[in-house]
C-alpha cells in the first residue's frame, strides 16, 4: 500500500511539473474559416501578443474552413486535451446547432470555455454603382426594388449570412440571397457590381470604406464607432431599426477536459493580449471592441454562448435554412 501511494505521489508531482512547463511545443490555434478573412485576422493579431505571456512559444495559425466553421470546430472538439490545440470561433460557435442537423460535435458539452476577447460589428454596406448615398435613400431604394435585390454572404453560418438573415426579419424585405465560398469572394463580386449588397463585420470592411470602393450606410452596434472611417456611419438602430444590433464576438476553445492549469495559462495569456497596446490599436482602426467584461472568463463566456442559442435559434428556424 505504501509503495502504491508513493508511485501515485510520484506520478501527480510529475504531472503538476509538466503543466507548470506549459507550453513545451508549438500551439495550434485552428480558426475555422478561409485566411485572410475577419476571423482569421483577429486569431493572427491575438496570437502575435498572446505567445508574450507563453515563453515566446510559437503559436500556429491552422484554417481549417468549411461547413460554416464546423469542420474546423470539429477538428478541436476530437483533438487531444493537453492545449496545443485550440480553437478561435465567432458567433457561428452559437448558431450552427440551428444550421446543422448533423454535427459532430456538442458545442455546450465538447469543449473548456476559454473566454471571449473581441465583438467585431457589422457594416451594411453596397456596390459603388448603387444609387442610393445614405440609409434614407437605400431604404426607398429597397421598398422599390423588392424581389430584385441581391444580398451577398460568405456562406451558409457565416457573420454575414446571419446579418442578413436578421436584417431581411427586421425590414420584412425578402431578398435573393447569394452565397459565396468565403468573404473574398464575395467582396469580389460585390466591388464589381454583380451582387448589391452585404452584411459584414468591420474587420473586412474598413479598408474597402476608407478607399471609397463601396457604399457604406450603417453600422450594427448599439453606438457610433470610432475612426476616420467608420464613425460617420449611423447605427441602424439611429437609422430607424430599433433595437437591431449584432455584434461577430469571437472566443477562445479548448478541447474538453484540458488540466484547468494549462486553461488557466491560456486564458491569463489571452487577458495580457487584450491589454498590449499594438493590439489594441490594430483592433480600433479595424471598428472591433476589446471584451472588457466577465465574459472573459470561461464560465461567463459559456453562459453567454447558450444565450446566444437561445436568441439565434428562432430567427434561423424561421427563415427555413438548414444544412445535412
Amino acid at each position: 500500500m505504501k509503495k502504491l501511494l508513493l508511485t501515485g505521489v510520484a506520478a501527480s508531482l510529475c504531472a503538476g511539473a509538466a503543466l507548470a512547463e506549459y507550453p513545451e511545443k508549438a500551439i495550434t490555434i485552428v480558426v475555422p474559416f478561409a485566411a485572410g478573412g475577419p476571423t482569421d485576422k483577429v486569431a493572427r493579431d491575438l496570437a502575435e501578443v498572446m505567445r508574450k505571456s507563453l515563453g515566446n512559444q510559437t503559436i500556429l495559425i491552422d484554417n481549417v474552413g468549411g461547413a460554416g466553421g464546423t469542420l474546423g470546430a470539429t477538428k478541436v472538439a476530437k483533438a487531444a486535451p493537453d492545449g496545443y490545440t485550440l480553437l478561435l470561433h465567432h458567433i457561428g460557435m452559437a448558431t450552427a446547432p440551428a444550421l446543422y442537423r448533423n454535427m459532430q460535435y456538442k458545442t455546450l458539452e465538447d469543449f473548456e470555455y476559454l473566454g471571449l476577447v473581441v465583438d467585431v460589428p457589422m457594416t451594411l454596406i453596397g456596390k459603388p454603382s448603387l444609387p442610393a448615398n445614405n440609409y434614407a435613400e437605400l431604404a426607398k431604394w429597397i421598398d422599390a426594388n423588392r424581389g430584385k435585390i441581391n444580398l451577398a454572404n460568405a456562406g451558409l453560418g457565416s457573420a454575414s449570412h446571419l446579418c442578413g438573415l436578421l436584417y431581411q426579419s427586421t425590414v420584412k424585405v425578402d431578398m435573393v440571397t447569394v452565397p459565396y465560398k468565403g468573404t473574398a469572394p464575395a467582396m469580389t463580386d460585390l466591388l464589381g457590381g454583380q451582387v448589391d449588397l452585404m452584411c459584414d463585420q468591420t474587420t473586412n470592411t474598413t479598408s474597402q470604406i476608407e478607399a471609397g470602393k463601396v457604399k457604406a450606410f450603417a453600422v450594427t452596434s448599439s453606438k457610433r464607432l470610432s475612426g476616420a472611417a467608420l464613425s460617420k456611419l449611423p447605427t441602424l438602430d439611429e437609422a430607424g431599426l430599433k433595437g437591431f444590433q449584432v455584434g461577430i464576438w469571437h472566443g477562445v476553445y479548448a478541447p474538453k477536459n484540458t488540466p484547468k492549469a494549462v486553461t488557466d495559462k491560456i486564458n491569463a495569456a489571452m487577458k495580457n493580449a487584450l491589454k498590449d497596446p499594438d493590439f489594441m490599436k490594430r483592433q480600433e482602426a479595424l471598428g472591433s471592441v476589446i471584451i472588457s467584461d466577465a465574459r472573459l472568463n470561461g464560465a461567463e463566456h459559456k453562459k453567454f454562448v447558450e444565450s446566444e442559442i437561445n436568441r439565434w435559434g428562432p430567427v434561423i428556424k424561421a427563415a427555413g435554412q438548414y444544412a445535412d
